[in-house]
């Protein structure tokens, strides 16, 4: 039951940002908006799915992952470039996409708890197993996270 209840979570999560991301940048007015509404029919209707069999849950939380990391380096880009007024932490949080990315971070979050309820005895099982960058621990996905940010933003100052 708990699994069942944490895959509705992740497709509602998946659900409710792919329709935010629908209102705000409709395909049919730009094609690069084709590429957010492809991952996000993956990630509301295929992602909940294969977190369901135990054979497809490894990749299911690395594409959800990957998902959050990308979501997060792109909107968090999205935000700087078109951010106006001046900067206070009130207009940083209220005036970016900081609560779509919050709730990358959630659908992640779910995702984990799912791969974790999965493959793990116990909630120190993965902390005993190996060093904290190695896969699946959370060190991991910080260094891409921080990997992907850094080849995205390189990309962005140097290829214009």
């Amino acid at each position: 039951m708990i699994k069942a209840a944490l895959a509705a979570g992740l497709f509602f999560l998946g659900l409710g940002g792919w329709l935010l991301h629908l209102r705000i940048h409709p395909p049919v007015k730009n094609a690069a908006n084709l590429i957010p509404f492809i991952s996000g029919i993956g990630s509301v209707f295929c992602l909940p799915f294969l977190f369901c069999f135990r054979p497809t849950v490894t990749l299911a939380y690395i594409i959800n992952g990957f998902l959050a990391i990308i979501g997060t380096i792109t909107m968090a880009h999205f935000s700087i470039a078109h951010f106006q007024g001046p900067i206070t932490p009130a207009s940083i949080i209220l005036n970016t996409t900081f609560a779509d990315i919050a709730i990358l971070w959630g659908k992640f979050a779910v995702g984990k708890t799912l791969f974790d309820l999965e493959f793990l005895k116990s909630e120190t099982e993965a902390a005993a197993q190996g060093r904290f960058f190695r896969y699946p621990n959370m060190g991991w996905w910080w260094a891409h996270l921080f990997a992907l940010a850094i080849v995205y933003a390189s990309g962005n100052i140097f290829w214009k």
